[in-house]
Parts: C-alpha cells; structure tokens; sequence
C-alpha cells in the first residue's frame, strides 16, 4: 500500500542530513563511511557528517521506516564483512521527493521576493 500524504507530511521538513542520506542511497546501496563521503563530495565539502550523527540519522531513519539495512553485499574481494550496508525504502523515496518538492517551491518564493537569485 502507498504511504499516504499525512504520512509524508508528518516526516517534513527533513533535517538536512536526512536528506542527504537520502539522496545519496536513492542512487545505491551505500555502507556508513560511503555515505559520509558521498555527501561531503555531493556538497563540495559544505556538509560534513561526523560518525555520531550519521549513526544517530541511520537510527532515526530506520525506525521511520525511511531505508533498512540491505541484505545485498559487494563481492567479498571488495567487502568488509564488518560493515553494514543501507538502501532507501519505496516510503523513503516518497518522503525524499516530497521534501525537494517542499524545498523548489520554498526557492520559488524565494525568487519571487527578490530574495534568491534567478539562478544559482
């Protein structure tokens, strides 16, 4: 059953590492240290998640039922058996596009005062 509106609703507005974390996994599986350098590469180095917080996001998610550990694992030539994978739920991909969808009418209005520029 698709997650319904309030539900999305509820979840939002995202914290920025949520979303992050998100995007990040929507485009694969990622292990916690994967993701950390994802996002900090992603943001050229403005967002830099520490250990705690990814972690403590990881919990927070899980329990939102945003992403679940993946059960699929990288060869075992390139994997480490200590390390836990993550994948975004379909619910997570929702609450994801709801909130980008949130932040692009947030800029709109933005530009529209005069506030944002046209273009970044």
């Amino acid at each position: 059953m698709p997650p319904t509106d309030r539900e999305i609703q509820t979840l939002l507005p995202l914290p920025p590492a949520a979303l992050h974390i998100l995007l990040v996994l929507a485009e694969s599986d990622r292990h916690g240290y994967g993701i950390i350098q994802d996002v900090e590469e992603r943001t050229d180095g403005d967002l830099r998640l520490s250990a705690g917080t990814l972690y403590r996001s990881i919990q927070r998610m899980q329990d939102q039922a945003l992403i679940v550990e993946s059960r699929r694992r990288p060869a075992a030539s390139e994997d480490d058996p200590r390390r836990r994978y993550y994948r975004i739920t379909a619910f997570g991909e929702a609450v994801a596009r709801a909130e980008v969808g949130r932040l692009a009418r947030l800029v709109k209005i933005a530009r529209a005062s005069g506030v944002a520029p046209e273009r970044a």
